[in-house]
């Protein structure tokens, strides 16, 4: 697949990084001279210096013979100009724009009428974007799905299934401190899997003569019924979060206030609704989920201005303009007394040291926004709870978009080594009527989960792959190759 990426900033370098990665044809437009300097010394890929905003650079970067346009600059407006240039004379490329204005997202699904015929996306596109990229919506949707698990640890949830992977480090202890991974079920009856072991920073694939330790971090996979159960082996209590802080009044902040604000059952008179339940956003994910009544939320913000339209817009909440740092406010107004802190400012360093520190004054649980794995690893080696990477999140969504019908989704997990995809078993795949024993990735892998017919199950030694079933695998990097030669599809 040839792929041109406009705008060369974390989540254009991550993109391209990988995609080089798999052997993808990548060429990369980018403004900045330092930048195009930098990268064209680490990256085995074309690299032109210009903004992409006319059509002779997307040319000279061999727009007329790719399959798909990328354009993740730090400007909307940008990203959207780019891809109409693009579309005035190559509407049958896949165009993918990072938006974050929602009234754009709103324009464009309102245009919907009609399917196109070849590639089932829509016929009447606004500047003829295919699938818009809101990285808001995505961090805010993760930190509210790991709000409602407790902020035990990271959790993933998997489409038609009510099966989750959620990660959890091991009490000093537990059952599991010390435990074979053969004797896993043993101790643990609820129906689960241990699919990844992170271990001082290393993420592993384990086999069953692992031991576990205290300290490790697990992934496990399990029905989301039986969460509270396995945290208990695992030495770890799911307490409810009633009081929960949110530092920074950012949009993502915004989403997340609006998200545990919601009245359950409540009807959300948003255009954007119905574009979350295809997108996963934050809005189908709060409906019905958090009860306004068993929480209260404390907004913190240092900027006066913003912090009047929070008080505006957020009349539940108590919103409080202060600085973070400053210790006499986090004493004067009880923030060590709150469940959950959630720091969301655009300074990821800040958003760290805030979750560090207000665990050690008292707060139960904390979750911090980064912009990339580097510092989601650093921080979750520091004891952050959860983690969300901003950069990494919108990388795994624009990957979703490039693969195939029968790629429903693309997660990287652990230390950005390992990944996880949804796959659906089309008839040409080489597995159909074959069984699980005939699945071997030299790099590592497991099939994780299947669903058929609409109901879910962890595979065992008995299951046979057939046309139509859902199955979720879990493999190192490298060996996505094999596995589209498995199932016939492209990553």
């Amino acid at each position: 697949m040839r792929i041109v990426i406009v705008g060369a900033g974390l989540v254009g370098t991550q993109l391209a990084q990988h995609l080089i990665q798999e052997n993808h044809e990548v060429s990369i437009l980018e403004a900045s001279e330092e930048r195009v300097r930098h990268l064209s010394n680490r990256l085995d890929c074309l690299v032109i210096h210009d903004g992409g905003n006319n059509l002779r650079a997307l040319e000279e970067a061999g727009i007329a013979t790719a399959d798909v346009l990328v354009c993740v600059t730090n400007s909307d407006e940008v990203n959207m100009i780019i891809c109409g240039v693009a579309e005035c004379k190559y509407p049958d490329l896949i165009k993918i724009a990072r938006v974050r204005n929602d009234d754009y997202i709103r324009i464009n699904y309102n245009s919907k009428n009609h399917k196109h015929p070849a590639l089932n996306l829509p016929a009447e596109r606004i500047m003829g974007i295919d699938h818009f990229v809101n990285p808001d919506i995505e961090a805010a949707n993760a930190a509210l799905h790991a709000i409602e698990h407790g902020a035990l640890g990271d959790v993933l949830e998997f489409t038609g299934t009510d099966y989750e992977l959620f990660s959890i480090k091991i009490a000093l202890g537990s059952v599991l401190d010390g435990l074979a991974l053969k004797d896993y079920r043993s101790v643990v009856k609820e129906m689960s899997l241990v699919t990844l072991l992170e271990r001082n920073g290393v993420s592993i694939l384990p086999g069953g003569s692992v031991v576990l330790a205290a300290g490790d971090s697990v992934h496990i996979l399990a029905k989301e019924s039986d969460h509270a159960r396995i945290f208990q082996a695992v030495g770890s209590t799911g307490e409810k979060l009633r009081k929960i802080g949110i530092v920074g009044g950012s949009h993502i902040g915004q989403m997340i206030a609006e998200g545990l604000l919601q009245e359950t059952g409540s009807k959300i008179n948003n255009p954007l609704q119905e574009i979350a339940h295809r997108t996963k956003s934050f809005v189908s994910f709060i409906k019905g989920v958090i009860r306004k009544s068993n929480r209260s939320v404390t907004i913190i913000e240092n900027d006066y201005n913003i912090c009047k339209e929070l008080s505006s817009r957020f009349p539940g909440a108590l919103v409080l303009n202060e600085d973070i740092s400053d210790e006499n406010f986090i004493s004067e107004e009880r923030i060590n007394d709150l469940d959950l802190i959630v720091a969301a400012t655009g300074n990821q360093e800040l958003n760290i040291i805030t979750s560090l520190y207000l665990k050690t004054r008292g707060v139960k649980r904390a979750i911090a926004f980064v912009q990339n794995d580097g510092y989601a690893a650093i921080a979750r080696k520091l004891g952050v709870d959860v983690v969300i990477p901003i950069k990494s999140v919108i990388v795994d969504t624009i990957l979703s978009h490039l693969s195939g019908r029968l790629v429903r989704a693309i997660h990287r997990i652990g230390d950005g080594t390992i990944g996880i995809f949804e796959i659906e078993i089309s008839a040409e795949s080489v597995l159909v009527h074959k069984p699980i024993t005939e699945f071997h990735l030299a790099s590592g892998g497991l099939l994780m989960l299947a669903n058929r017919g609409g109901v879910s199950f962890i595979p065992k030694g008995d299951y046979i792959f057939n046309t139509g079933d859902h199955i979720v695998l879990i493999a190192k990097n490298g060996g996505e190759k094999e596995i589209e030669k498995y199932f016939n599809i492209s990553l």
